[in-house]
Order: C-alpha cells, then sequence, then structure tokens
C-alpha cells in the first residue's frame, strides 16, 4: 500500500488488510497482533483504569481510506460498531482528492477552568480587584505544574465574567490554561483548586465549584475541503447538498441528526486513540448552540467553478499524553499508525474526518437517501447473525436487499434454501 488511495480495499480478508494497512503506516508485526488480539488490554491494566471491574468489551477497528490531510497521503483507524460509517468516509475522502483533500488548522491547545464565586456584594468591583491580581494569580497558579511550564504551557491569561442565575449573580473566573499535548482535565482542575482561596482572599467571596469547561472554545479546529462537481455528480448535486446543509443550518431539530452524521465519524478516531469521548461530544454540542439557537457545525458552499466547499469548525480537547491513549496498548499502536506527533496534529487529523462524514451524509440524503447503504450493511449484519458465512452469505444479502425484505426470520428462510 504506497497511497491512502485503495480501490477493491473492502474486499481483502481481514489478514490482507492488516498487510496492507501495516506496510502503510509501518507498525510492526507486534503491534499488528496487539490490534487484532481483544484480549491486548490485559485484566490488570483494566483493573487499574475504571472501578469495579468485571471484565472488558470488544468493538471493531477498521481504517478509513482515501485520506490527503494537509498534503498527507492518511490512513485514519477508527472504532465503530456503526455500519456504513467507514465506508462512506472513506468514500467522501476520495471525492475530495480532485480538490487537494483536506485543509485542516488548530487554533490553539488552551483549556479553561472555571471558578465560581459567590456571595459578592459588588461584583464588578470584584471583577476589578481580580483582575488587577492577575500576576499574582497566574503565578500560584503555574507552580502547581512546573512540568507544563516548563515545556511551554501553563495559564496565559484570566478572564471574569458576571452571570445571572436563580441564586442571584455570580462571579466567573476563567483560568486559559495551555496544556499543550494533554487535554488538560487534571492540570487546570488542580491549578483552580490551588488559587480559589486566594480569590476567596482578595474578593471575600465564597468558592463553590472548581472545574475545567468542556467547552473548549479557545482550542478550536478547522478543516475544509473543495469537492469538484465532476466528482460528485455535476452541479445539481452541489445545490442538493447545499440545500440539505441550509435545512440543518436553519431547523435545530434536523441540525442535531446532522451534527450526530457528523460525530459518526469523530468519535471513532477519539475512541481509538483513548482520548475522552464525552468530552469532544459535550463540547461540539454546546459550540453548536453558542449563539443560543443549535445550529450546524459545519458550513457548505457553491464556489464560482460551482465546486462544493465545506468547512468544519468545532473545539478539540484531545491529548496524546496521560489517560487511556498511554495506557492502552491499541490506542498506542493506532497514533503511531496515525503518525501525529502534537495533539494539534491529531485534532486536524479527526475534523477531517468528521467533514468527509457530513459530505457523505448530505450526498446521500440529497440523491439517493440514507436507506439504500444503510440496508446493505444491515443485511449482512443479519446474514453474520444467523450464522451465514461466505458465497452463501452474499447470497443472502443481495436477496434481501434486492427484495426489500431485510430481516432475521428471512434471512433464516433464504439461509435454508442455499444451504440445500
Amino acid at each position: 500500500m504506497k497511497t491512502s488511495q485503495y480501490s477493491g480495499f473492502f474486499k481483502l480478508s481481514v489478514d490482507d488488510r492488516m498487510k496492507e494497512v501495516a506496510e502503510f503506516t509501518g507498525i510492526s508485526e507486534e503491534e499488528q497482533a496487539i490490534l487484532q488480539d481483544a484480549n491486548s488490554l490485559d485484566m490488570d491494566k483494566a483493573d487499574h483504569m475504571i472501578e469495579n471491574v468485571i471484565g472488558r468489551f470488544s468493538f471493531p477497528l477498521g481504517v478509513a481510506i482515501n485520506f490527503i490531510i494537509n498534503g498527507k497521503e492518511m490512513v485514519v483507524p477508527m472504532v465503530s460498531e456503526e455500519p456504513s460509517v467507514i465506508a462512506a468516509c472513506s468514500n467522501a475522502a476520495k471525492m475530495a482528492r480532485a480538490g487537494g483533500g483536506f485543509t485542516a488548522h488548530s487554533l490553539g491547545t488552551v483549556m479553561i477552568s472555571q471558578i465560581q464565586l459567590l456571595g459578592i456584594a459588588a461584583p464588578n468591583a470584584a471583577k476589578s480587584i481580580i483582575l488587577e491580581h492577575k500576576e499574582e494569580i497566574i503565578r500560584r497558579c503555574n507552580e502547581k505544574d512546573p512540568t507544563l511550564v516548563k515545556f511551554g504551557g501553563g495559564v496565559r491569561d484570566v478572564e471574569v465574567r458576571i452571570i445571572d442565575s436563580i441564586v442571584g449573580k455570580m462571579v466567573i473566573v476563567h483560568l486559559l490554561v495551555d496544556t499543550l499535548d494533554a487535554m488538560g482535565a487534571n492540570a487546570v482542575n488542580t491549578m483552580a483548586e490551588a488559587v480559589a482561596p486566594y480569590l476567596e482572599e482578595i474578593t471575600g467571596g465564597t468558592a463553590e465549584l472548581r472545574i475545567l469547561s468542556n467547552l473548549a472554545d479557545h482550542r478550536l479546529v478547522t478543516a475544509r475541503a473543495t469537492f469538484k462537481k465532476e466528482e460528485i455528480g455535476g452541479e445539481e448535486v452541489v445545490d442538493k447538498i447545499i440545500n440539505a446543509y441550509a435545512f440543518a443550518a436553519a431547523d435545530p431539530y434536523r441540525a442535531a441528526t446532522n451534527n450526530k452524521g457528523i460525530m459518526n465519524g469523530i468519535i471513532p478516531v477519539v475512541l481509538a486513540t483513548g482520548n475522552d469521548t464525552r468530552a469532544i461530544e459535550s463540547g461540539a454540542h454546546s459550540y453548536a448552540a453558542r449563539s443560543g439557537r443549535y445550529t450546524s457545525l459545519t458550513t457548505w458552499e457553491k464556489d464560482e467553478n460551482g465546486d462544493l466547499i465545506g468547512m468544519i469548525e468545532m473545539p478539540m480537547a484531545v491529548g496524546l499524553v496521560g489517560g487511556a491513549t498511554k495506557i492502552h496498548p491499541a490506542a498506542g499502536v493506532v497514533v503511531k499508525m496515525l503518525g501525529v506527533k502534537t495533539a494539534a496534529e491529531l485534532a486536524e487529523i479527526i475534523a477531517a474526518v468528521g467533514l468527509s462524514n457530513n459530505m457523505a451524509a448530505l450526498k446521500a440524503l440529497a440523491t439517493e437517501g440514507v436507506q439504500r447503504g444503510h440496508m446493505s450493511l444491515h443485511a449482512r449484519n443479519i446474514a453474520n447473525t444467523i450464522g451465514a458465512k461466505g458465497e452463501i452469505a452474499d447470497k443472502i444479502v443481495q436477496a434481501m436487499v434486492s427484495e426489500k425484505k431485510v430481516n432475521a426470520e428471512y434471512a433464516k428462510e433464504l439461509l435454508e434454501k442455499f444451504s440445500s
């Protein structure tokens, strides 16, 4: 495998796919074995990752192919239980190649930690006092993580917000912390805990909650791609996709499903790399509602040539150090496969995959509808469930889809018919 562009990859056996991916990514035979062994996370490690461990649970690991991201050929590992996602993502990535693939950019690695101050009689005066003591606040915070500061991270700024609530006005202090290649939750929470007593001292208020925010809007990532009209079915298809996007941009009921489709691409990469899927999910949806109305995370436009241009912008608080990324053996191999050296690079890849998945979904909806592809893969799952294999399984799938009778009962009838 010399390029991520590959025709008929899905037709290969599992072992042959692994051989091709290993050649492309340079992973060793030992690392290949880690990915293919559901027990690569041993019970002792599992027992130390979470509480009350009784076992382990496996999901399939696949790869999205055909990607060019920032000029680099990419094969992207994805962990998902949902049929059609990886195939659709790979197909959209293939269509993007004629336009140069995906261009992605990370806008920083700064996380927000919040300290809630209550019982302050003069909130505006307190805000002024806090900002006057900004340098001392930063010094006290950075004292708590000298290693982060040594490598160029630490608190960059302090912000103060006054908000109304059902219990009265609150003064909310934001610590803006550059966490570099870590997701950074532990670091920013420790800093908030450490500086809270000092904030009480200078304001006379009471510090209650001290916790990071997953609305990481100082840690945004963008990705864009141009899809040549000839690659996606002509300018009429371009217009249909823009119409579908306009629906999602205007209607939160549609936007919810549109963004779920984006996360179908994003979460499998986040999970495969051992990052926090819940943090990414909550950040994405809160960012989509930042204007006060929930809307699409992507935008789609037509350029002067009639080609389709898509862009995604969202928070992406992922890391390469700490957490499951370092503990889980398979996550470590996945990171090596991606060839990323920084959290920013990883964020850029994930954003590109999310945009690709959105393109695939919008194109399917705007043209043939999503059910055709879904039903074919659903039929294959049913065939597997009833124990059909090889050519017989293929015949059962083809018959169910062509006759539009995709259910287990009919699959069993077909199995008996084709096996006799």
